[in-house]
């Protein structure tokens, strides 16, 4: 592995760092609203999930009449 001083490597990171495709405000409130909207409809299967899997168990041991 080649040595650098620190210098050329933060010439070198500044100059990486210029080429980076940085999204705008609008583009990132839209992502955070979907992940919130992909969370709460994943807990929402999940909880059902849970429900119908603990009613199903009930049954079958005779425990939820």
């Amino acid at each position: 592995m080649a040595k650098t001083n620190p210098f050329t490597f933060l010439q070198q990171v500044r100059s990486e760092v210029g080429k980076v495709t940085w999204p705008t405000q609008r583009e990132t409130a839209v992502t955070t609203v979907m992940v919130f909207v992909m969370v709460f409809l994943a807990a929402v299967f999940f909880f059902l999930a849970d429900q119908l899997m603990s009613m199903g168990i009930g049954f079958l041991l005779g425990v939820g009449s």
